[in-house]
């Protein structure tokens, strides 16, 4: 699980391999397989660093060389 901000400032915890998508426009809205949607106010390329690492912590990146 990875932490996201909601507009609110509420910490949220997210599993990111349900990620389908992510849209900014202005804020980031995080778009699941369920069809669900959060938005959030992390900056996208700092939230894409934190599931690499998770995905790293993991060892999930071997698979997909």
């Amino acid at each position: 699980m990875i932490s996201v901000t909601r507009l609110d400032g509420k910490k949220y915890w997210i599993n990111p391999h349900m990620i389908e998508s992510m849209d900014k426009n202005p804020d980031l809205t995080i778009t699941f397989l369920s069809g669900k949607k959060v938005v959030v106010k992390d900056d996208v390329d700092e939230l894409i660093q934190r599931i690499i690492s998770y995905r790293k912590q993991l060892e999930i990146t071997k698979q997909e060389l």
